[in-house]
């Protein structure tokens, strides 16, 4: 392995940036026999990719802004991503009240229907109007219609994780915590200098340079590779707050806002709500991105505005912020700054040594972006394989039967465990939980329990097998169990991991 031996090893393509993007690269690169390497500075999913909405949908918002080929490919996707990760992505109505000061019904319909109808639905019901029913409306009395249609929700990190590991079971080398300080065009080669967090700097060579570090990805050509970049970058804060559950069907609500932005209410993890998104611009230090007071009265007030449950800015339990790296289209509202992606290539004179940067894009089109990448690369690499991503399933799909059948087999095997975490294995890692379990047949073989319903088996697995190095990567990104542990069982957690890490330098 290269951080083991600090040696120059030779690949096809190296790609910068752990995020989505990255990863849907690396996986799509190394599945078709080109040998990759993937450096991301921070952990997979750290920033962008774990910040997001929770949402595969086309955008119904992007058809006021024409966007129509960015949503035909957006809902083409959302099919595609049922069928690859059914643990990961799964269906989910969204409910639109109406307000006719807003938009009209007639233009709500419209847009309704070229949503169902720009790409072609397999498993998706259709949109409907709808009356709400005055006994268990969540909303305010004086909303009493809207409308009905189907998207997907997911859990955004694990998506960017399962990815890294399909990429790992094609060949990929993935190192986190390890960021690109230098590139330049050799003689026949890029040379690239990492540098990992103990200060361990080694060089690889490559023929292909992908550069899909996100809010980085300007910063990047100009600083490490000296290059002038294509774009200017804006950077567009989103973030999101998480409300006590104020309902409890299990659709999402999607709210019209006087700004003629749209808000989304969404279940999360059966206990909470999840409110977002903003759209400010933002100009600091893309590591340290964090809401600002007015983005959470701002969504409390979208909020309140609908639902009968008031909340104030203290009953917040949590929120996060990330950041859309687009490319600038001189508009002047960060809302109105195209969604769609842009792939740009950089070339040397002999054109032998390309330089691919990514721009925008969105969690529903990484496949597709991937693939439009490895379109082009097959200019320089003739030899690798054809496109295979639409219909492999990601790591925890196989043998797929759904996911009360994978609960049952679980909850048969360990009868001591609550389904309520059956569950919750099922959904995060499908059937590569078999995996974790290792044959066990009742707690007690899964070693300590670290916190409620996490046990030490699971953290082993999410170390050896899932890049997670600190209890940060395994609350928040791994199994979003941050929510429920308090200082006590953090500490517990780091104790464990600190132990697991001291055991791995002494091996």
């Amino acid at each position: 392995m290269l951080e083991e031996h600090g040696v120059v090893e030779k690949y096809d393509v190296v790609v910068i940036g752990g995020g989505i993007n990255g990863v849907g690269i690396a996986t799509d690169a190394s599945g078709r026999g080109l040998r990759v390497l993937l450096c991301e500075k921070d952990d997979l999913a750290q920033h962008t990719s774990s910040s997001s909405s929770k949402l595969i949908h086309g955008g119904l918002r992007y058809l006021e802004q024409g966007a129509f080929r960015l949503v035909h490919e957006s809902l083409a996707e959302r099919e595609v991503l049922l069928m690859k990760a059914p643990h990961l992505v799964h269906p989910m109505r969204f409910v639109l009240p109406h307000q006719p000061h807003l938009r009209p019904a007639w233009l709500i319909r419209i847009g309704l229907f070229c949503y169902d109808y720009l790409s072609r639905r397999k498993t998706l019901a259709k949109s409907r109007f709808i009356r709400f029913d005055p006994k268990t409306n969540p909303l305010k009395a004086e909303i009493v219609q809207g409308f009905e249609y189907a998207d997907c929700c997911v859990d955004d990190a694990r998506l960017v994780v399962l990815n890294a590991v399909q990429a790992r079971e094609n060949g990929a080398d993935i190192l986190t915590a390890t960021k690109c300080i230098a590139a330049e065009r050799k003689a026949g080669y890029w040379l690239v200098r990492l540098e990992n967090n103990k200060k361990q700097i080694v060089e690889v060579k490559c023929k292909a340079l992908i550069n899909a570090a996100g809010p980085w990805v300007a910063k990047v050509i100009e600083d490490q590779i000296k290059e002038n970049s294509p774009y200017s970058l804006r950077l567009v804060q989103g973030s999101h707050i998480i409300l006590p559950q104020i309902y409890t069907e299990n659709h999402a609500f999607i709210f019209q806002n006087i700004d003629q932005r749209v808000i989304f209410a969404i279940p999360y993890l059966n206990k909470y709500t999840l409110i977002g998104t903003t759209d400010r611009e933002y100009f600091a230090d893309p590591d340290h991105v964090e809401i600002h007071k007015d983005e959470t009265l701002y969504l409390l007030d979208v909020s309140n505005r609908y639902f009968r449950k008031q909340h104030e800015a203290d009953q917040v339990i949590h929120s996060f912020s990330g950041l859309r790296a687009l490319a600038d289209d001189a508009h002047l509202q960060p809302s109105t700054i195209t969604r769609d992606y842009k792939i740009t290539l950089s070339i040397d004179q002999d054109r032998q040594l390309p330089l691919f940067s990514i721009f925008g894009g969105k969690l529903t089109t990484y496949r597709k972006l991937s693939e439009q990448v490895l379109t082009q690369l097959g200019e320089f690499f003739p030899q690798m394989g054809p496109s295979w991503t639409e219909h492999q399933v990601l790591p925890g799909a196989e043998q797929w039967n759904g996911v009360e059948d994978l609960v049952y087999q679980i909850c048969q095997q360990l009868p001591q465990i609550s389904p309520q975490l059956a569950k919750r294995w099922a959904l995060s890692y499908g059937t590569r939980i078999w995996q974790i379990l290792h044959g066990a047949s009742n707690s007690i073989e899964l070693g300590a329990m670290l916190a409620p319903d996490l046990y030490a088996a699971e953290v082993d697995y999410l170390v050896a097998y899932e890049w997670a190095k600190n209890s940060e990567d395994i609350l928040w990104r791994r199994t979003k169990l941050g929510l429920q542990f308090g200082p006590v069982e953090i500490a517990r957690l780091d104790h464990y991991l600190a132990s697991l890490s001291s055991e791995t330098e002494q091996n």
